[in-house]
């Protein structure tokens, strides 16, 4: 299985390098309610919220919109995504996104994206 991980003892400073990364990628502006990633505060320090390929999106998409590919990545399917925005509901760590002006909903396909903008390298896309 293919995912993004934050790497155990390494130092999130916050910069949001990971989410403009995100963002720009899905929907080519800097928006951090677009991002796939979220930086939150756990005990005190900053911490990347990344998706942890669980599925409850899928299970709760009544398009069939949100499917798992080899690799074990959920994916959303924008021509059968009806925007509901059901999956970002579900999500139980506010990864997944349904923006306002976008028809269909997006996460986390472990692209690297973010992993690769990361100035201090926290991030890394592994195979399971």
């Amino acid at each position: 299985m293919k995912k993004l991980t934050v790497k155990k003892g390494s130092t999130c400073m916050a910069c949001l390098e990971c989410v403009r990364a995100c963002s720009n990628a899905f929907y080519k502006e800097f928006d951090p309610g677009k991002s796939c990633i979220e930086i939150v505060e756990k005990k005190g320090a900053p911490k990347p919220m990344v998706c942890p390929q669980c599925g409850k999106c899928a299970e709760v998409c009544e398009a069939g919109a949100i499917t798992q590919n080899a690799k074990g990545v959920y994916t959303v399917n924008k021509k059968l995504c009806t925007g509901c925005g059901k999956c970002a509901e579900v999500c139980p760590f506010g990864v997944m996104v349904k923006a306002e002006d976008s028809p269909a909903a997006s996460k986390c396909i472990a692209c690297g994206i973010c992993a690769k903008a990361c100035p201090m390298d926290v991030l890394e896309v592994v195979e399971k």
